[in-house]
Formats: structure tokens, sequence, C-alpha cells
């Protein structure tokens, strides 16, 4: 009876016991804070570039400064027939001709691929805005003027996609709008 009172009242392996219990939280909890530091540095990156291709965008040589023309056929606001094209390279690589190696590849990696949903994973497109709305150096022009907006709708890279977590359902829209002046 002796050896069954002491055995009773030993806790020896008692924080052992709770560290096994406790372990499985810890653990997701570390992997959860990894994945959400790779969501918003991801994010980060990707506002940063569509921001890029905005403001690229928005220095561009205008065709007619005071003729908005609205719509995703950039030929009518700018003078450059590539216009579109541009914008979209600088947004993917950060460089015009987009063989620069941009942040997430040369702007043909898996990253760039489209979510369900979208045409293309980066677009662009124009709408006409009234001067005053936006007054500075836009009250000088006679007409409304252009404003481009460039967004993504991309895939989101899961750290642990890898081990069999199916994040592929996860995208990333972002969108940046610039008024037009041109240089």
């Amino acid at each position: 009876m002796r050896v069954l009172r002491s055995f009773i009242r030993n806790d020896d392996g008692a924080a052992a016991a709770e560290m096994m219990l406790v372990t499985p939280m810890l653990v997701i909890l570390m992997f959860a804070s990894v994945e959400m530091g790779n969501y918003f540095l991801t994010e980060h990156a990707v506002i940063k570039q569509v921001r890029d291709g905005a403001r690229y965008a928005s220095r561009l040589t205008v065709a007619d400064p005071y003729s908005c023309t609205a719509g995703s056929d950039l030929s009518g606001v700018f003078a450059d027939g590539n216009a579109s094209t541009d914008i979209i390279n600088v947004t993917k690589t950060g460089s015009v001709d987009g063989t620069a190696p941009g942040r997430f590849g040369d702007g043909t990696s898996a990253f760039w691929a489209a979510c369900s949903g979208s045409a293309a994973p980066v677009s662009v497109s124009v709408r006409c805005v009234d001067k005053a709305s936006y007054g500075g150096i836009y009250t000088t022009l006679d007409g409304d003027i252009a404003v481009v907006k460039v967004q993504a709708d991309v895939r989101y890279p899961s750290l642990f996609g890898s081990l069999g977590f199916n994040a592929a359902g996860l995208c990333m829209h972002v969108a940046s709008e610039s008024a037009v002046y041109g240089l």
C-alpha cells in the first residue's frame, strides 16, 4: 500500500506532461506567425509594384492632354502605342522591357498567374475625371483628366503549400490609381 501512495503522490513527470499538452498549440502559433509575416511581406511588395506601375503610367507622354478617352485601350491616351504593355512590365518586373528580375521573378513565374475570376494577373484601365475634383496643376487643363488604374489579382505563394496546406484559393487584389499629366 505504501508503494501505491508514493506512486500517486510522485510529480516528477508533471512538467513533461504539461509541455506535451501545450506543444502542439505553440507549434501552430509559431507556423501561423511565420505565414502571416510572409503574407504581409508579399502584400507589401505587390502594393509597391502596383504603385510603381501607376506612377510610371502617370508620367508617360500624353497623346492629347486636353482630351480624355476612357477605356482599357490606352492608345487614345498615350502617345506610345505600347503603353499598356510597358505599364504591365514595370508592374511585374520594375523595367519597361520586362527583362529585370523583379521581386517575384521575371513576370512569368507562377506567382503572376491570374486568380480565378480574373482574365489577367495585371490589368490597366483609364477613366476620365472632372479636373475640379483634383485641383492643383490639373486646373490649367481645358477638359477632363485621365486617371490610370493599375490592378493586380495574383495568387499568394504560401510558405507551407509544399507541406500540404491548400493555399491555391488565396488571392491578393491590389489596385492603384494615378492621374496622368505626362512629361
